[in-house]
């Protein structure tokens, strides 16, 4: 039937077999109300390889930037390896020139996803539902306050990173750091 086309399934991606090989990031927000810290957004960028996650609380989409850089001098110093590939999906935040030069200077490859596809940022976005759904979780339980939503992301990535999954064979915190959590 002519008019009933559809949209094929994405196949699986390939993994990243090195730490800082492949890099997911996404923004998430703005939240309805303001974080206990000024926050109404969240930045996330997650190892391909072994799923550990960064998060930083924003106040405007327009610090995404500093937030990139921090995070490449904190794993890149870490790692002692440079970030290769860099995937997001097509925010205005990701789009600048001095994003665009930061990636050349350090000869990042960026993959921006087609619009309107966020299933080629799968993993980002994943993660962003899973920060979100257990942020809320701890503080229905907690019986907290909404402000706390930003401490609750925190808290959520930092219990991701330290609890296997199924995608990976062990933690991500022991694949980045080579260790158990203390």
């Amino acid at each position: 039937m002519a008019g009933k086309a559809c949209r094929k399934p994405f196949g699986k991606a390939k993994r990243a077999t090195h730490p800082l090989e492949l890099v997911h990031s996404n923004i998430c927000g703005p939240m309805n109300v303001r974080a206990r810290h000024g926050a109404f957004y969240f930045l996330t960028f997650i190892d391909d390889y072994s799923r550990y996650g960064s998060v930083y609380l924003l106040s405007h989409r327009s610090e995404a930037l500093d937030c990139f850089k921090r995070f490449l001098a904190e794993v890149e110093n870490q790692r002692e390896v440079n970030l290769k590939v860099f995937r997001t999906d097509r925010g205005r935040e990701y789009l600048s020139e001095q994003f665009k030069q930061i990636c050349e200077d350090k000869g990042i490859i960026r993959q921006l996803t087609i619009p309107y596809t966020p299933q080629q940022n799968g993993v980002a976005e994943r993660r962003n539902r899973t920060l979100l759904e257990m942020a809320r979780s701890m503080m229905a339980q907690a019986n907290l306050p909404i402000s706390f939503w930003g401490d609750a992301i925190l808290t959520a990535a930092y219990i991701l990173n330290r609890v296997p999954s199924k995608s990976i064979p062990t933690t991500p915190y022991e694949l980045w750091h080579g260790r158990k959590p203390i």
